[in-house]
């Protein structure tokens, strides 16, 4: 099966055992395809001694998402270069580069639609944006902050901008905003910390019906912890505050194209079908059980372009254990739990919250 007909099925509704099975096939197959085409990579695993093709996907080899700070890795020649991506970045630290061909580029966002999707169906609905226009404008801020906007914006339509350029909630505009798509149900983009710190502690005293909404977020965790704010409180606390139900984290990174991991109805993470996390013991860097917490490595059948199809995050992570029974949010059952002790922020809304407090 190819990484079309993976994208073609509804996403999530793959048995692990199948999919299991399916993507060690892409995962061999974009091994060998990375050694040919990056020297660089082909030296890295011949370091490593990994010469024979891996027997299950905790044998395939994985690079450490830190890696694309230092070394410019790419599968293609220069002249093909689409775009490159960087990472989120506090000032001072040193960000992830990632080179997309043409047709990388369009699984990416093919991908991202297929998972989306399933979410929210096939309409564009009008849609709440948690962040300044600027975001998409300004060069500066269009890291990958500013390509998950514009990333996300292609799910909605009447896109309202909430946030001035000095991160104030245009009161007015939302209310306006709202008044005008009334009865009609509505598609919310934000950053995590961004949500939080820039639309609910502003709705907490101003009475916003947002009941007809999905909330969709992701960016970092690490900022709303420090404060004890859990994700069953963030909920609780959108709900109680403006009537907000539909509430969804998601869990990805620059450095792997098509791995986004969204929040199911139970609360955990999903993997869609071509892309999957195991958990490894951070110190022997056995694959853990499930249940017990690790480092979370995480797979994807697209990256073709660069050799980024096996990665170890700097995220710490669980399973907890596997749906089978459901038709829809099959697999794996994830949790982030938090960041590999003195890790780097990573995510878009922990970096915006870090160089706020500088």
């Amino acid at each position: 099966m190819s990484v079309a007909d993976l994208l073609e099925r509804p996403q999530y509704s793959i048995l692990q055992a199948e999919k299991d099975v399916l993507l060690l096939g892409e995962m061999r197959r974009l091994t060998d395809h990375h050694r040919c085409a990056s020297p660089e990579y082909d030296s890295i695993l011949r370091a490593l001694g990994t010469e024979k093709q891996a027997a299950s996907i905790a044998e395939v080899p994985y690079l450490p998402v830190s890696l694309f700070k230092t070394h410019l890795l790419r599968s293609v020649p220069e002249e093909q270069v689409f775009k490159t991506l960087t990472s989120s970045g506090t000032t001072g630290q040193a960000v992830s580069r990632i080179t997309l061909d043409r047709p990388t580029a369009d699984l990416q966002t093919r991908a991202l639609a297929t998972i989306m999707t399933t979410l929210l169906g096939p309409r564009r609905l009008p849609m709440i944006i948690i962040d300044t226009p600027n975001v998409v404008r300004d060069r500066r801020l269009f890291s990958a902050r500013g390509a998950g906007v514009l990333g996300m914006a292609s799910f909605g339509r009447k896109h309202f901008y909430a946030l001035d350029d000095d991160m104030d909630l245009d009161v007015s505009g939302l209310e306006r905003f709202l008044m005008e798509n009334k009865g009609q149900e509505l598609l919310i983009f934000g950053f995590t910390f961004m949500a939080w710190k820039y639309l609910l502690e502003k709705l907490r005293v101003i009475e916003v019906d947002l009941s007809q909404a999905t909330l969709i977020h992701s960016g970092g965790w690490k900022r709303l912890t420090d404060q004890s704010v859990t994700n069953s409180k963030f909920k609780e606390a959108f709900e109680r505050h403006t009537g907000l139900t539909r509430v969804h984290d998601f869990y990805g990174m620059v450095e792997q194209v098509g791995g986004v991991f969204l929040e199911a109805s139970d609360g955990f993470l999903r993997a869609p079908n071509f892309a999957d996390v195991l958990v490894r013991d951070p110190l022997t860097w056995r694959v853990q059980a499930n249940g017990e917490p690790g480092v979370i490595q995480v797979v994807s059948a697209l990256p073709t372009s660069y050799p980024g199809h096996s990665l170890l995050t700097e995220d710490l992570g669980v399973i907890h254990g596997i749906e089978a029974s459901a038709k829809r949010w099959r697999g794996k059952r994830i949790e982030v739990i938090g960041r590999v002790p003195k890790a780097e922020l990573r995510g878009c809304s922990d970096t915006h919250a870090a160089q706020v407090g500088q």
